[in-house]
């Protein structure tokens, strides 16, 4: 007789002897089965991926940066003041648009996405880790604090 795939499928899990299924383990029983949690276990969660996003954005600009850095240092042949002018305007030039929202979207929904608690004393999100969620957008000053325009 010739059998649907869900009906082979349940087959297998049948337990030869009594000719029932295995047990769940009491884990299984225990743990709360809505549309959510079944969603929440296949996908990384937004935040996590929004967090590798930045951080390796932020990584590439840091190396971006310090190429440009050390170019521009080799270009300027010990000139100090010439230096100086051309690495800050090279850093006031640069645009961080995309990755700033990215950060903006990250400050305004991680506390909500990781569900942290309040801080009833500052009226704030919890630490975490010991330190803000928050994560700075880059800027022009970003850049002359990570590269200064001096030698």
């Amino acid at each position: 007789m010739d059998r649907s795939a869900a009906e082979r499928l349940v087959k297998k899990d049948l337990d030869a002897a009594t000719g029932l299924g295995k047990p769940i383990s009491s884990r299984a029983r225990m743990s709360q089965r809505t549309v959510e949690s079944y969603l929440k276990a296949g996908v990384k969660p937004r935040w996590m991926e929004r967090i590798a996003e930045i951080d390796n954005a932020i990584a590439y600009q840091k190396r971006r940066f310090a190429r440009a850095h050390r170019t521009l240092r080799e270009e300027s042949a010990g000139d100090e003041a010439a230096f100086a002018q051309r690495w800050t305007e090279f850093a006031q030039r640069a645009r961080f648009d995309e990755l700033n929202e990215l950060i903006s979207q990250h400050n305004e929904w991680y506390p909500i996405e990781r569900d942290l608690p309040m801080d009833l004393r500052t009226r704030d999100y919890v630490l975490v880790g010991g330190k803000n969620y928050r994560r700075e957008p880059l800027s022009a000053e970003w850049v002359l604090r990570q590269f200064p325009a001096s030698y």
